[in-house]
């Protein structure tokens, strides 16, 4: 299955052509796409607007005005009110708008360096190898948030480290690294449940809600370091955006243009998978954002190449709707968010399985 087929089409070249603009500034020239440059900030115009709408009305028993928060914000509201206002529901809103970002920039990441749409770390095992890391704090060590958190982190790179020493041979092939990675998600899920037959009640409790995916009682302790990953990771990210580019055409070919492919490919899938523990050590396994929002975002766009910015806002824009759903859209029963993206992502799953299959690329 190739991931830009679809973008080769002679009706999204003419798209391109169409919208392509070059930006001189001094010495240097930028081109750019209008469409997707406006469709961009329109993603993050949505994520911007639910994440005010979240503060302002969110959710709970406790009854608050817009003109309550804004006071609140000011530093004018009561003490009960800004306990709601600035440590339960901005702390809240921030962790999913990181945690979107961060999952929507990796699974774009590993879906460029497959070249291949299922390749996203849902799909790979990553996802599966920060619940085992997590699992194993909770259930063997008894640990506490942090050390939890720091096993899905450590999980997370055990695996990326693993499935790209077994789809090694000669250099990493999409296609060979995808099915590396389903064996390890398969192998990884057994070793999930085998540790849920072993913990006691509470500890098997503890478990599935953090396994859920859920943005319910995050705090400032994870906003922080969230944020300072996103700070690191992100901007390094986006410094090979150029490289991720030229490797989309194939490895010869970007190797015939100066880039050095392999070393290129293990800097992005070492700083992918350290986003994505630490997104999943921050809010839980959030599954399915950073297999669709990379390919929404390359729909809505048209735009050739990875669409890192893109993916990123995409990403931001569905975890906070997502949220705001899981608060408001089933009337006094609140779901974890990871409940909604599942659902949504699943029937994604199987509209994009379709598609590939009618188009022949499946």
């Amino acid at each position: 299955m190739d991931l830009h087929k679809a973008d080769k089409s002679p009706a999204a070249k003419t798209d391109a052509r169409k919208g392509a603009r070059a930006l001189r500034v001094g010495g240097v020239s930028v081109r750019y796409d209008v469409r997707a440059v406006v469709l961009t900030l329109l993603m993050g115009l949505v994520a911007l607007a639910v994440a005010v709408l979240l503060v302002l009305v969110g959710g709970g028993d406790f009854p608050m005005s817009p003109g309550d928060v804004f006071q609140t914000l000011l530093g004018n509201g009561a003490m009960a009110q800004e306990f709601i206002v600035l440590d339960v529901r901005l702390p809240r809103v921030l962790t999913a708008l990181l945690v979107g970002a961060a999952l929507g920039l990796s699974g774009a990441v590993f879906q460029s360096v497959s070249r291949n749409p299922l390749g996203s770390p849902d799909m790979l095992g990553f996802s599966q190898g920060a619940m085992v890391g997590a699992l194993l704090m909770i259930v063997v060590f008894r640990g506490n948030t942090w050390t939890i958190a720091a096993g899905a982190l450590v999980g997370c790179l055990i695996t990326g480290v693993l499935v790209y020493l077994l789809a090694w041979k000669r250099g990493v092939h999409g296609y060979r690294l995808v099915l590396v990675g389903i064996a390890a998600s398969a192998m990884l899920t057994a070793v999930l449940q085998y540790l849920l037959t072993k913990a006691n009640l509470a500890d098997a409790t503890e478990a599935m809600v953090w396994l859920t995916g859920s943005l319910d009682g995050r705090g400032w302790e994870q906003v922080w370091p969230m944020a300072a990953a996103c700070v690191v990771l992100v901007p390094l990210i986006l410094r090979h955006g150029r490289s991720l580019r030229m490797m989309e055409m194939g490895d010869d070919a970007a190797f015939a243009l100066g880039v050095p492919v392999e070393r290129v490919r293990v800097a992005l899938i070492v700083l992918a998978v350290l986003l994505m523990g630490a997104a999943t050590a921050a809010a839980g396994p959030i599954i399915f954002v950073s297999l669709s929002a990379p390919q929404v975002a390359r729909r809505l766009t048209r735009a050739p190449g990875p669409n890192l910015v893109a993916s990123a806002l995409m990403g931001s824009a569905l975890l906070i709707v997502a949220d705001w759903a899981a608060q408001s859209a089933f009337g006094e029963r609140q779901l974890p968010v990871g409940v909604v993206t599942g659902v949504v992502g699943g029937c994604y799953l199987l509209w994009l399985l379709v598609t590939e299959r009618k188009a022949g690329r499946l």
